[in-house]
């Protein structure tokens, strides 16, 4: 049976139904978990695996060279997305959700069991490369597709409360890695994480997965993918009408990432590095915040499936551009400090990363979603996600601190143009966008 006659055949009712659904949801979640449990733990891991895997002799060259590795990956992730977002337009979102688990796995566990560099020399810096290629590309794939999927298995009523799952799992999986790597450097000595202890989270991520996986295999398949158009479907888009929103997409997700990441990782590598406060008095203000955050999320997805998907987004990008200059100001030395100017700055995170695969894909047609969220979504965090915690510390670090934030508020301000713009489709069904 072909992936039309699939989606074709008339669906499942009632109580079974439903109870698929949330299996899925659960299913992609959980996926969502682990995938950024395993790209953050590179992230928090990185002092030791530049010990391990790089040439010692030099630390400071093999902190520099594990985290230009890091950004390799991030550069991978608008070819994973340019890649699986036609994928999972043909072939079905459920599949392309699987290959991205699985790969995603197998690179974490190929980090793992690495060899080091003293014992084959500079090939433990070219596997690693390789791995976090791999991770790169299937995180990419990953967000793209889930981003849809989510939307698309959701009740039209409750789409908003539904998409905030995938920001509570991105932001459990990175608070989880944090939290482990906290546990195990004090379970253990610096020589033995030196030596062995910084792999466990690794392998934990891919023993982990196979559960995963075991979950989204039994998976439902979006009832939107390659579904026959219906009389009352929208007509097809021309390519200047494609390309058009996919510039708009774009710009929005330039905005949404960039305040996402001055918020979830730039404040606290400000105020340690700029301000002095205590690394790990921040630490313990900033896992506070973002657990505020992630508490946060299901109300602001269910705010926006009352009060629209276009005014939640606003009050995030305007708030955010508003209270830039006065919560950055407010931090200095004081852990207090941080913690109130980040739970303040993520809790209107809050108000577009709720409801985020909601709001976009009730302004693009099934039939180009995921194709152009794959190229979209993945060059905006790319180029302004990516970049966030480089800009503001090092401009902050040579007193030009305010050239940051007027950078973050013209990006709020131009993603906002385009939100202002948007078609008001919130809880309509997606097959009418």
């Amino acid at each position: 049976m072909t992936i039309v006659e699939q989606n074709s055949a008339k669906p499942a009712s009632g109580p079974r139904r439903q109870r698929l659904k949330r299996k899925s949801l659960l299913a992609t979640g959980v996926g969502n978990l682990l995938e950024w449990f395993d790209w953050t733990i590179y992230t928090v891991a990185s002092v030791y695996i530049a010990g391990s895997l790089f040439n010692s002799g030099n630390p400071m060259s093999a902190l520099l060279s594990t985290l230009a590795v890091f950004a390799v990956g991030f550069l991978m992730r608008p070819i994973g997305g340019l890649v699986f977002g036609p994928l999972a337009d043909k072939l079905g979102r459920r599949r392309v959700l699987l290959t991205t688990m699985f790969l995603m796995a197998g690179a974490s566990l190929g980090i793992a069991l690495i060899p080091s560099y003293a014992a084959i020399g500079s090939w433990a810096s070219l596997l690693l490369l390789l791995a976090r290629l791999i991770q790169g590309f299937a995180h990419g794939g990953e967000s793209t597709t889930s981003y849809a999927y989510t939307a698309e298995i959701a009740p039209a009523k409750r789409r908003g409360l539904w998409s905030s799952t995938v920001f509570v799992a991105v932001g459990s999986g990175s608070l989880l890695a944090t939290l482990f790597m906290a546990v195990l450097t004090g379970l253990i000595s610096k020589s033995e994480m030196m030596e062995w202890g910084w792999r466990v989270p690794f392998a934990a991520g891919a023993m982990l997965a196979v559960a995963a996986l075991w979950l989204r295999s039994g998976m439902m398949e979006s009832e939107h993918v390659a579904a026959v158009p219906s009389a009352s479907a929208p007509a097809p888009w021309s390519k200047k009408q494609v390309f058009s929103a996919g510039v708009k997409l774009f710009l929005y997700e330039a905005g949404s990432t960039l305040t996402y990441y001055t918020w979830v990782t730039s404040a606290a590598i400000y105020a340690i590095g700029v301000r002095g406060m205590d690394p790990g008095q921040a630490f313990v203000m900033s896992v506070i915040a973002q657990v505020v955050y992630i508490v946060f999320l299901p109300v602001s997805g269910w705010i926006s499936d009352h009060w629209g998907r276009k005014t939640t987004t606003l009050i995030s990008l305007l708030g955010i551009a508003a209270t830039v200059f006065p919560l950055w100001g407010l931090m200095t030395n004081e852990p207090w400090t941080l913690l109130v100017a980040q739970t303040a700055g993520l809790l209107l995170v809050a108000f577009i990363t709720g409801s985020k695969p909601a709001a976009i894909s009730e302004q693009i047609p099934n039939r180009y979603r995921t194709r152009i969220f794959g190229v979209s979504i993945s060059l905006g965090v790319a180029i302004c996600g990516g970049t966030a915690s480089y800009l503001s510390t090092w401009l902050y670090s040579i007193g030009s601190g305010w050239v940051f934030n007027i950078y973050v508020i013209a990006v709020a301000a131009v993603s906002s143009v385009v939100v202002l713009k948007w078609e008001n489709n919130t809880g309509i069904p997606l097959e009418q966008v």
